[in-house]
């Protein structure tokens, strides 16, 4: 597992447990609230993934603890107001009453295989570097609070357990506010409203008249694919009941089984499915899937309505100064160009 700091004197700092390190440029246009260097490099989708790090997620992710942390106060607060009064503070008055996993940090948990919203890009020497509209917005979050930026990237089901045991304060992971997750995790604001069509069904190409509509995926004779614990997971239930599901725990591993044709479809974003077919035109975006969820959300970790208020409170200030599209924009051209999904081995490389 890696722990990425991320501070204001112009540089990301990787942390591995067995005390590796490297340091790199973070993608940042705005510094105001962030100092970080502009990542130049192009990159392209590298599919030829071999096995995922394996992660304990019942016990946290690597070595780090499962159980619930009791956040630690930013500083001495004074007597918190009601959870109900937090929503009509200012960010100066919400400050003092931050509390964290570590104290003045934002531990952040993404799931790095999901371009454009978090990946990896590839330098010209070969070091990956976490780039993604989300982590870009994680910097701007962590600033606006006045916090340092820990990102703990892990696996997707990885993401939902840290915030569920309270290993983490927030996830940014191309969530969308599902109901059934409100249980393990509150929701802010959206930070980006996705337009109608933001969901679909992919398929290779020369099988697209396979799929003229839904209810053709259903269909016992068909493999249909979907990340583990997505809302794509849901929409293969839905809408494709009677095909044999294939859950897979990363959306690059879904890619490969379609191009390699052990696939017959699958459900995914709209914004990564555009990524992929960019890079490999054979991929076909051949239906919209009808949903209720209406943009992308981060999710803070539950009992912490001050940390709620504060991030929503950064959020609103990204969107409306426009740097949530700035960060989708340059994470598109980014996806297009030399980019790993997935997770790094114990020195940081990427794993073949």
């Amino acid at each position: 597992m890696e722990r990425i700091f991320v501070d204001n004197d112009d540089e990301i700092r990787v942390v591995f447990y067995k005390l590796n390190m490297y340091n790199y440029a973070y993608p940042q246009e705005e510094k105001e609230c962030m100092n970080m260097k502009h990542l130049t490099t192009k990159k392209i989708l590298a599919l030829g993934l071999g096995a995922a790090m394996s992660l304990s997620l019942f016990t946290g992710c690597g070595g780090r603890s499962g159980e619930t942390k009791a956040p630690s106060s930013q500083s001495s607060a004074p007597e918190e107001k009601e959870a109900a009064d937090y929503g009509g503070m200012t960010i100066d008055e919400l400050k003092p009453l931050l509390q964290t996993v570590n104290e003045g940090k934002l531990t952040m948990v993404t799931s790095p295989d999901f371009a454009p919203a978090e990946f990896y890009v590839i330098g010209d020497d070969g070091t990956p570097t976490l780039a993604g509209m989300d982590i870009a917005l994680a910097g701007y979050i962590a600033g606006y609070l006045g916090l340092e930026l820990e990102i703990v990237p892990i696996d997707f089901d990885g993401v939902l357990m840290e915030i569920q045991n309270k290993a983490a304060d927030i996830a940014l992971a191309g969530l969308a506010a599902d109901p059934k997750r409100t249980g393990i995790m509150d929701f802010t604001v959206p930070y980006e409203v996705d337009p109608e069509s933001n969901q679909c069904f992919i398929c290779l190409e020369e099988d697209k008249d396979n799929f003229p509509s839904l209810e053709a995926t259903s269909d016992p004779q068909y493999q249909i694919g979907a990340q583990i614990g997505s809302i794509q997971s849901d929409f293969a239930d839905q809408f494709s009941p009677n095909a044999e599901i294939i859950r897979l725990g990363k959306v690059t591993d879904i890619i490969n089984e379609l191009l390699a044709g052990k696939l017959d479809g699958a459900y995914m974003s709209m914004d990564t499915a555009e990524a992929y077919h960019s890079t490999y035109p054979q991929i076909a975006i051949v239906l919209d899937v009808p949903n209720d969820f209406a943009g992308t959300c981060a999710g803070v970790v539950k009992d912490n309505p001050a940390l709620l208020a504060a991030v929503n409170l950064a959020i609103e200030s990204a969107v409306d100064q426009g740097l949530v599209a700035q960060y989708k924009e340059k994470a598109m051209e980014q996806a297009t160009g030399n980019i790993y999904e997935g997770l790094l081995d114990a020195q940081g490389n990427t794993q073949e």
